[in-house]
């Protein structure tokens, strides 16, 4: 039976596939997509989006929007995965995705075994997305579309290389979290998770070290820590202090031996925009007759994880 002859067998008009994408990163919002099938226009090599190819999902992803009856994405923030574990944040993204409709389907065809809790008659299909067309083109829309936000994190965050990933628990995005901490898209219940099982402690690593680092450095030079990782919905800032009359604003960058590219270099434009944002944030919430000051710590390792110098670069870019 194909994907398309599974739908007509249910002999319902007006139903959605629902699917989610993004439950199993370290890193990232999770995504869901709610898709109604116009009948009278197939769609051709519809199937589970993880057995798709990148450029045959963008194509069907294309395609899927300009034949569908109606279609929807979900999705469910970093933040609110952590506030209600990642179940129930899918669960939360499948109704957001659901409710997106512009066409109340009659039934939602569910892929998995666990109701999400929607307001519409609800069917269960385990490997629905390679059973039913509605579910396969609803996990091609949720995993596009996903795909799409992680290269926008990847401007944001290159640092991280999110669009090598797409923030899975790869090798590579391990050594990016050693070397610089965790960023405000990762989900640190999974990070507590991981590094409890592998024996590592919490997870931060050199960046973290570097941070602790840059912080007793400064101290020994007059400096009156107010705060630190300092988050907020642009980013983070990593230490926040004050010395004399001056609010300084630093941000803190660690290399190992073997490195070539200076630690000032990771600052990019992006980044610096991002740390304005926050800091004028941090400024409207705590108001200081101080003047503000944007420098970066270069905190530099040896061998063996110890510290070798710092280099402080006063006032390193401008609030233009």
């Amino acid at each position: 039976m194909t994907l398309y002859e599974y739908d007509r067998s249910l002999g319902i008009e007006n139903f959605c596939g629902v699917d989610e994408a993004g439950r199993g990163p370290l890193a990232g919002d999770v995504y869901a997509a709610a898709v109604i099938l116009d009948p009278a226009k197939p769609i051709e090599g519809l199937n589970d989006s993880k057995k798709l190819s990148e450029k045959k999902r963008e194509a069907l992803f294309a395609e899927i929007k300009e034949k569908a009856a109606a279609w929807s994405v979900g999705v469910a923030t970093v933040e609110e995965i952590e506030a209600y574990n990642i179940l129930q944040a899918t669960f939360l993204a499948m109704r957001r995705a659901v409710d997106g409709l512009s066409i109340r389907p009659s039934l939602a065809l569910v892929d998995g075994n666990r109701n999400p809790g929607l307001d519409i008659p609800t069917r269960l299909l385990v490997k629905g997305d390679g059973t039913s067309a509605a579910v396969a083109a609803a996990s091609i829309v949720a995993k596009v579309s996903r795909d799409h936000y992680m290269a926008e994190l990847d401007a944001r965050y290159p640092e991280y290389q999110f669009l090598r990933h797409k923030g899975y628990g790869t090798k590579l995005h391990y050594e990016m979290l050693d070397q610089y901490g965790e960023s405000p898209v990762h989900r640190h219940s999974f990070l507590k998770s991981y590094y409890a099982k592998k024996g590592k402690g919490a997870p931060g690593g050199t960046g973290t070290k570097g941070e602790q680092m840059a912080a007793d450095y400064l101290t020994a030079r007059g400096c009156e820590i107010l705060g630190r990782n300092w988050r907020c919905p642009y980013g983070e800032i990593d230490l926040i202090l004050r010395q004399g009359e001056t609010l300084i604003f630093a941000e803190v960058k660690t290399r190992g031996p073997g490195m070539l590219a200076a630690p000032a270099e990771a600052v990019t434009a992006s980044k610096r925009r991002r740390l304005l944002d926050a800091a004028a944030l941090y400024l409207s919430q705590n108001p200081l007759p101080l003047q503000p000051r944007f420098d970066i710590l270069e905190i530099y390792l040896d061998g063996e994880g110890n510290f070798l110098k710092a280099v402080w670069l006063e006032n390193a870019f401008q609030t233009d």
